[in-house]
């Protein structure tokens, strides 16, 4: 049996034999790419201790990984397509592991913070190659059921990544929730090789290197603006950033509707299925990234939970996902990716407005019902969308198919931390300014102000000081759980009021079964020649005309 993978799909007699142990690897893959990012929530805490971050850097922490993860999945997926995907797969590994190792040794926050680009950019490669070598493997008989498998990873690695890392903080520094990365991906790329078979799509042609770049700047600057603008408000960088991204927008489009092989054929919006699918996946990550990354903040600083007890507390989340999974694969072939997509947004809607409720008596079971319901929607509806878009793919474009999707599936958690993450600051800043202003000295109040953190370790100062005394300390760390349960019951609001409304636009905009096959056909692109149907060698299946979007 030969060590390594070396026949493409396209010249096998049947379906790949190894393809549910392909798809495993590719799960795999996926897994650490998502953790990367949930298993840093639970240890924030002692990173913020130990480098003495402040709310910022702490934020930049977290976003550093984003920016690039976001900006660069188009263009890397594109490469992916021409060259290799197994290869983009591979090499995505190697990146995100070795970001992994920097970011375990180095002990200053910029460090940190660049630690986390490296691992961002890795990522930027693994995403899109995950998914589109999953459509290339499977034949489309299967390919629902090998897509809601990927999905439901995603919703567990939510859920799994705060577990393992606060088992790892158990008895181990922060810097281990880095090196847990390596070993994960070494055996990953040996699979890899192993497994899952090369990749890419025959006679692409040129690489749409100008729109690539355009898409960089647009989605990198406005993943920036966002970030920076929530929390410091739109003037100076955040204001440049959203200025570049409109400008890097409105240069994409009209590029890309005159290119004739456009890095992401912009005509695509103009299918309903396609366009709702985008936006569901876009809402379904902003309101679940946001609401985990205010939850497990209130599991730890107000209910005191440690790291590991607080990962034990999402697995109802992981649960749930499964759970959605396996109802989506019965009901959609029935009733349709819309129902299902519209019924999983408004029950996730549901799961965030149930976090009104939290209030400083609340405990950890109130928090269950809505991380039930959170996972329930994700493994209920994600799947579908992703189906529905990367059937909007020719098999030559697979790559930048799993991008498009990967890119509103990040975008979606960067919005939802940042801009939810932003209401709650500034909620809780107000509520503790009102409770404490005049009772503490001013830069203690700055830093009771600027996190919840930063209120217990002025506390904890209190308690030790002479001047101050256990009473006084008590009544600083009542007053700030007291603000920090008032600003996730008014962040819920506003995130639940968001995804309402993206649950309507949904429901607008994605049609109904039974619509006209012309209805939802593919805009033809500009320039498209006869190569673009008999040249590609991924799974040895013909593509006539575009591939036909589900009609509901």
């Amino acid at each position: 049996m030969p060590l390594i993978a070396s026949t493409p799909v396209s010249r096998m007699a049947g379906p790949y034999p190894k393809r549910w142990a392909a798809l495993f690897v590719l799960c795999l893959s996926l897994l650490i790419v998502v953790m990367a990012n949930t298993s840093l929530i639970v240890a924030a805490p002692d990173l913020t201790r130990d480098l003495g971050l402040d709310a910022s850097q702490l934020q930049w922490v977290i976003d550093a990984y984003t920016v690039p993860y976001a900006a660069l999945m188009l263009m890397l997926g594109a490469v992916g397509d021409k060259y290799s995907r197994r290869g983009g797969l591979v090499t995505g590994l190697l990146i995100f592991g070795a970001g992994s190792v920097m970011g375990s040794l180095v002990h200053q926050a910029d460090a940190v913070i660049a630690a986390r680009a490296v691992m961002g950019i890795g990522a930027a490669l693994i995403m899109p190659a995950t998914l589109s070598l999953l459509v290339a493997t499977f034949p489309r008989s299967e390919r629902a059921k090998a897509i809601t498998a990927w999905s439901a990873t995603s919703g567990l690695a939510i859920a799994l990544g705060p577990l393992l890392a606060g088992r790892l903080l158990e008895n181990h520094a922060w810097g281990s929730t880095f090196l847990i990365n390596v070993p994960v991906a070494a055996v990953a790329i040996v699979l890899a090789m192993a497994l899952v078979p090369p990749s890419r799509a025959e006679g692409r042609g040129r690489i749409d290197v100008i729109g690539g770049l355009l898409s960089v700047v647009t989605v990198g600057a406005l993943v920036y603006a966002v970030i920076e603008g929530a929390r410091f408000g739109w003037s100076g960088g955040p204001l440049a950033g959203a200025v570049a991204a409109a400008v890097g927008l409105a240069a994409f489009v009209p590029w890309e509707l005159r290119h004739p092989r456009p890095i992401l054929d912009v005509r695509k919006f103009r299918i309903r299925s396609f366009s709702g699918s985008m936006i569901a996946v876009l809402m379904f990550f902003f309101g679940t990234f946001g609401a985990l990354y205010y939850s497990t903040q209130h599991l730890q600083f107000v209910l005191g939970y440690s790291p590991l007890d607080t990962g034990i507390r999402l697995l109802p989340l992981a649960g749930a996902v499964f759970v959605g999974a396996a109802v989506t694969g019965r009901l959609t072939p029935r009733l349709g990716v819309k129902p299902m997509v519209v019924a999983g947004m408004a029950v996730g809607t549901a799961g965030v407005l149930l976090l009104m409720r939290i209030d400083p008596g609340s405990g950890y079971t109130d928090f269950v019902a809505p991380f039930a319901l959170l996972g329930f929607a994700i493994g209920l509806s994600v799947s579908p969308c992703t189906d529905t878009i990367m059937e909007a793919f020719p098999e030559h474009d697979l790559g930048v198919g799993g991008a498009t999707n990967d890119t509103a599936l990040e975008l979606g958690g960067a919005l939802g931390i940042a801009i939810l993450g932003s209401v709650l600051n500034t909620t809780y800043r107000d509520r503790l300014t009102d409770a404490v202003a005049g009772k503490l000295p001013g830069t203690a109040l700055d830093t009771a102000k600027d996190s919840i953190g930063g209120a217990l370790g002025v506390a904890e100062h209190i308690a030790h000081n002479p001047q101050g005394g256990p009473t006084q300390a008590q009544a600083l760390v009542s007053a700030a759980h007291q603000s920090f349960a008032d600003a996730v019951a008014h962040t819920s609001l506003i995130g639940g009021i968001a995804m309402a409304v993206g649950t309507v636009v949904v429901a607008l905009v994605m049609p109904s079964a039974g619509r006209s096959s012309s209805e939802q056909e593919q805009p033809g692109r500009v320039g498209a020649t006869d190569t673009d149907t008999d040249t590609e060698t991924d799974t040895g299946e013909t593509q006539g005309t575009a591939h036909g979007v589900r009609s509901a």
